[in-house]
């Protein structure tokens, strides 16, 4: 026997105008639902992030101890990356980062015209989030900057990690050797992209899908504990957002130079080869799904055939392991109950 369904609207009612919303943005408008929970995503990422560069920056310029640290930024990220990917990805399918867009086009045939418009919401939720961030820190921000300025430090300090703008855009030391900070945001992200590859595998029985929000935020809190002092990035829409809204604020000099492109782009080939690695040795499509992911896909397919929002046969190897699974479920009662007619008996005649 099947599972049964329960909906939401089953036993939630929604007010009339709710109601008519959901058709709506199930039918004409579910690309801007999608597009709206990707900006989201970023944005609730890069929202505890940057927020957290801000107090570190703050702290450290005008020698306030206790405010920010890079443990702190790095808890913040992580707790950025496990809100977004907790909250939104049930909507969007949880990318929040051009990358990992790039390689579901590469390795799963997502829709082109879709990885645009995800791409630009992406950008755009790191954009205007950061902007955001400096309006809340702008009095104490401009405290810094007025610290530098006393000190001569402006013109070396401000645009880099450690001067206001460096919580916003992202900037390497003006002597850093190029090759030694692309090879780090490489390898960085090629870790990152493992982790994220690994948790996206339904075959994988160590990572249920309820544990894949934290592994990926402790992932990318190991790259800010451990390799953003010489140079990284690790996400193209927190890069891009957050140096045109450092642009936007302070001008041309925010833009970064030649690092600029490593930072943008960097993650982009170290993703799509961890997703290569995975695919080619820890990945094998003879492994059976776990049950956790079996029940989770199931939601998802069903949600996607209730408002049509997916071709014909979608994830159809579900319902022959459901009809299968519930063959096996009957015929395993019907021998149990062959097996005991005297029980069935002695109890018919004892009441």
């Amino acid at each position: 026997m099947a599972p049964t369904t329960i909906r939401l609207s089953d036993v939630e009612p929604k007010p009339r105008w709710m109601t008519s919303w959901e058709r709506l943005k199930h039918k004409e408008a579910h690309w801007l639902v999608e597009m709206v929970a990707e900006m989201l995503g970023v944005a609730l990422y890069v929202y505890a992030g940057v927020g957290a560069t801000c107090a570190f920056v703050v702290g450290s310029l005008i020698e306030q101890n206790g405010i920010g640290s890079l443990f702190t930024v790095g808890i913040a990220y992580a707790t950025g990356v496990v809100f977004a990917i907790s909250l939104c990805a049930a909507t969007s399918g949880g990318h929040f980062n051009p990358a990992v867009t790039i390689t579901f086009v590469v390795f799963r045939g997502f829709p082109l015209a879709k990885a645009f418009r995800y791409i630009f919401a992406q950008c755009l939720g790191a954009y205007l989030v950061c902007l955001i961030v400096y309006v809340q820190w702008k009095d104490l921000l401009l405290v810094a900057e007025e610290v530098l300025v006393k000190n001569g430090l402006y013109d070396t300090v401000m645009f880099s990690n450690g001067g206001p703008a460096g919580a916003f855009g992202l900037y390497v030391a003006a002597d850093a050797y190029l090759p030694r900070v692309l090879l780090n945001e490489f390898v960085t992200d090629f870790v990152i992209g493992l982790v994220i590859w690994g948790c996206l595998d339904p075959t994988n029985h160590m990572i249920p899908p309820s544990s894949a929000p934290m592994l990926i935020g402790l992932a990318y809190a190991m790259a800010v504990w451990s390799y953003s002092p010489p140079g990284i990035a690790a996400n193209t829409a927190r890069d891009v957002g957050g140096r045109l809204a450092a642009m936007t604020i302070w001008g041309f000099k925010a833009s970064g130079g030649r690092y600029a492109a490593i930072a943008a782009l960097g993650n982009i080939p170290a993703t799509l080869f961890a997703a290569l690695v995975s695919e080619l040795f820890l990945g094998s499509s003879t492994r059976t799904l776990t049950p956790n992911h079996v029940h989770f896909l199931r939601a998802h397919k069903q949600y996607c055939e209730d408002n049509d929002l997916a071709p014909y046969g979608y994830l159809e190897g579900l319902d022959k392991q459901r009809h299968r699974s519930s063959g096996t479920l009957q015929s395993g009662m019907d021998e149990k109950r062959m097996s005991q007619p005297e029980i069935f008996e002695v109890s018919e005649r004892r009441v």
